[in-house]
Formats: structure tokens, sequence, C-alpha cells
């Protein structure tokens, strides 16, 4: 089946933009409604509970995407037996997974005053709120979840992005009601689990109509399954990684710092985690088209379409890193008061942070739509090593910068540095690393002289912390892409990449 890539991309950006702008207005908007209601402490257990399901969310093991993985060359072919089979197969694994995770999420219940440093809030009891959160998770695996992959695997994550805007805008709704009227944490949580459901039944729906031929039947292959066995081993042991990278700093927070600087840190790394998720429509979009041309196109094309898209991408991560860098104090002034700002140094390390992690996206999602999980092994078990062993040690020695500079010499070595090696080894082989790395190098340089000249400029603007933000906003907006086109107009990286979107931009089939 010939996927239209350009098509489905155009689609899947646009709408996944509108629902990651509902994902964070409205989020957004209730921290800043919980903490003049109801306290920080109740900010912090919402993340701290939330960090501690996504660790239990490694039972899944990364079966979803081994699967989706597993989708792209029958759909190419349009092998609807092995699709069939495939789907059934993933339906049989999710129902096993919901209880597992139930039954672990369960045996933790007596030690969850272990993961709490400090005062918990006296009006509620923390058993019942922990056993809603899992409820919630559970249920997300119990009912339709697997009919996710059929839409993501055929590139409709528009479909998924806008079943996902409405249930998400009326549970938001429904929530920041509570928080300002009826101000009960009870009432406030138990719509997670009920837009949870009403999502997975519309998604099920919807795929049911878009593909009715797509039925749970059949077996796969052996062959089928052995190569799958091996992918999710690899998946596992990635997934494992990510989530030490970000579930486990705010537990390790709550653990040795207490719920209010949880809550600090999760109000800084909320900005952060915008930031990926907005980026990560870009990625998540371009997955299934990235598969499906990894499987009909040569090495060597999909080498100069990663060092095109990759130029691009870091434009826009080191943008939004100058953004960081001047807009993020005025912005949680306003937001959460003064009293949740870090210093500065806290902003600029952040801003690192972001940088460091966005460096290796272009480069993983070709790696993710290789399926080279089981050759990253070995990469994924040492960074996630080191994440954890450094969080320990330098959260004690420097605090809140220790958790985020442990995650960045991880990210930079590991992750970056021989996760580039592993993808160059093992797909793109005869194209040289040293010129990505180079490439790299020279983004990184440009983007700190931008970044200082931009500082500058917006440290001449004084006054309310809103007019401070306003103004700032506008300089970042003129003075970093200015620059940049400065510095790379006569590129062939810029020659190469603007001429691409720009033929995109005037792409008419849709």
């Amino acid at each position: 089946m010939n996927i239209q890539r350009t098509k489905n991309t155009k689609k899947n950006v646009f709408w996944g933009t509108i629902n990651k702008f509902v994902t964070l207005l409205f989020p957004y908007l209730i921290r800043t409604i919980m903490i003049r209601t109801l306290g920080a402490d109740y900010l912090g257990l919402n993340s701290l509970f939330a960090s501690i399901l996504q660790v239990l969310n490694l039972t899944e093991l990364g079966f979803s995407s081994a699967i989706i993985y597993s989708l792209y060359k029958p759909i190419a072919q349009n092998n609807e037996e092995l699709i069939c089979a495939l789907l059934n197969l993933y339906r049989k694994i999710y129902k096993y997974i919901g209880f597992i995770i139930l039954a672990l999420g369960l045996l933790l219940l007596p030690f969850l005053n272990y993961f709490i440093q400090g005062t918990i809030p006296l009006d509620i009891n923390i058993y019942v709120i922990y056993i809603i959160y899992l409820f919630n998770t559970f249920i997300s695996y119990e009912l339709y979840a697997y009919k996710n992959s059929i839409l993501c695997a055929y590139q409709r994550n528009d479909v998924i992005s806008n079943i996902n805007t409405i249930t998400q805008s009326l549970m938001y709704f429904a929530q920041i009601v509570v928080l300002l009227y009826i101000k009960n944490y009870y009432i406030y949580i138990i719509f997670m689990p009920l837009s949870t459901m009403l999502n997975n039944l519309i998604i099920s729906s919807c795929c049911n109509k878009i593909f009715p031929q797509i039925k749970c039947k059949g077996a796969v292959p052996l062959k089928v399954k052995s190569e799958i066995k091996t992918k999710v081993t690899g998946l596992m042991i990635n997934k494992l990684c990510q989530t030490t990278r970000n579930a486990l700093d705010s537990i390790c927070i709550s653990a040795f710092l207490g719920l209010i600087i949880t809550t600090k840190y999760n109000n800084y790394f909320f900005i952060i985690n915008a930031l990926i998720g907005v980026m990560q429509v870009i990625t998540n979009s371009m997955l299934a088209g990235v598969g499906n041309s990894i499987a009909i196109e040569t090495q060597n094309k999909n080498y100069e379409d990663m060092l095109k898209f990759n130029f691009l991408y870091m434009w826009i991560a080191g943008w939004c890193t100058i953004c960081l860098l001047c807009l993020y104090q005025p912005f949680i002034e306003i937001s959460f008061g003064k009293n949740m700002t870090f210093s500065y140094y806290i902003v600029v390390a952040f801003a690192a942070y972001f940088y460091a992690l966005k460096m290796g996206d272009i480069r993983g999602l070709y790696s993710d739509a290789a399926g080279l999980w089981w050759e990253n092994r070995y990469r994924a078990i040492a960074e996630s090593l080191a994440n954890i062993i450094l969080n320990i040690i330098l959260v004690q020695i420097c605090g809140v910068l220790g958790i985020i500079m442990a995650t960045m010499i991880s990210l930079l070595v590991l992750n970056f540095g021989f996760g580039s090696k592993i993808v160059f080894k093992y797909y793109f082989k005869n194209n040289k690393i040293n010129i990505y790395f180079l490439k790299h190098g020279v983004y990184f340089s440009v983007t700190v002289f931008i970044a200082c000249i931009t500082m500058l400029a917006c440290n001449f603007v004084q006054g309310r912390p809103i007019i401070v933000l306003m103004f700032r906003l506008l300089l970042c907006i003129l003075i970093p892409n200015i620059l940049y086109i400065l510095f790379y107009r006569k590129t062939h990286d810029f020659i190469v990449a603007i001429t691409w979107l720009i033929n995109q931009l005037k792409y008419k089939k849709c």
C-alpha cells in the first residue's frame, strides 16, 4: 500500500498541533489554579503518582512500538492477513499487561510513604488517590488500546489527535470547574479514568469505520513472532532508559528534597515538557512516513533526508532554547508566583538540558523507524545506570541542579554519542558519522552565540513581569531567527532544507 507521506504528515502535524495546544494550555491553567486553591503539595502528589505509574508502564515492554514497526512492511505490501494477525496478537498481549500493571501497582501500596519527604495534605487519603491513578492506567490498556496501533501504522495520527482533543478538553474543563467551585481533589481526579474510557471507546469506533476490513483474527507466523520478541526485548531496555530519565527524576527529588521542591521542579519541567510535546508532534507525524521510506528507499536517500530534517529541527530546537533562557523566569513568576522561581543558573541548566535532549531526536527517529532497539540495548542499559547513580549522588551535593546535570551527562555521552554511532553502524553504514557530529558542533556554536546576543538585548527590558515577558517574547521572535538566516543563508544545509520546505508548502495534493 502506497502511503501518501507528505499528505499524511501535514494532516498529522496540523491536528497534532491543535491537540498539543489543548493539552498544554489546560494543564497550565490547572497547575496555576491548583497552586492557588489547594496548594503546592497537591501538585507535588500529581507529579509523584504520575511518575510512579510511568515506571509501572515499563510492563508494556515496548510492544506497541514493536507491533507498529512490524506493521510497516505488511501495510506497504497490502498484506491484510498478516496485519489482522498482528493486531490479534497485540490485543491479547495488552489484556495481560493491564492486569500485570494492576497487580504491581497494588503491591506498591504499603510503600507509598517512603516516596514522600515531609508533610502530606491532611484532608486526603494518598492510598485512595493512588488507586484512582492506578485504575486509570489499568483501563487505558484493557479498553481497546490496541486499536491505536493501526491508526499510527497507517499514519493516521490526525484521527487520534482529534479524538484526544475532544475528550481531553471535556476532562480539563470539568477539572477546572471542580477546582474553582468545589475544591475537592477526589472529584478532580475521578474525571481522569472517565476521560480515558470515553477516549478509547471513540477511537475503537473510528478505527472500525476507517478500516472495516481489519479484524483481530489469525495467527502470527513463528518467524515474525521471533523478530517481534527480539525487538520487544530491545524496546523494553530502551523504555527503561527513557523512564529513568524522566519519571525517576521526580521520584528522586520527592524522596530527597520534598513535595514543594518537586512542585517547583515540575513547574519548570512542565514548560520544557510542553516544548518537547510540540516538537514530538513533528517527529510522531513523520515516524510512519520515515518507516515507509526506510522500507522502499535507499540508505543514501534516507541519510540525505535525515541531514535535511536535522538542520530544520535543530534550528527550531535552538530557537526554543533561546526562548527558555530569556522567558523562563518572568513566565514562572507570572504563572505560579515569585516564591516558585529557582535561581537563574537553574534556568540555564534547564535550557541546556532541553537542547541536549533535542540533539538526538531526528537520529532517534530513523533509529526507531529502522527498528534498531535491540542494537541499542547496551547503550540504553549504560544510560539508565549512569542516570540513576548520578541522580542519587548529585542530588545530595547540588540539589535540583544535580538532577539536571545527571541527566545531561548521560544524554550527551551515551544517548547522543553512542546512540549516533549505533545508527551509523547498523543502518547508514557507508555514510560518515564525523560529518553528522561536525554539523551538530556548528549548530550548537551558532545557537550559543545567538543566545548571548538575544539575552543581552532582553536584559535591557525592565518593568513589571508581564511587560518584560511581552517585550522579551518579541525580541526572541525577531533576533534569533534573523541571525540564524544571516549565519546559514549561504550554506548547503540551508539551501537544501529551505528549497525542500518551500516545495512542501507548495504541495497541493491533500
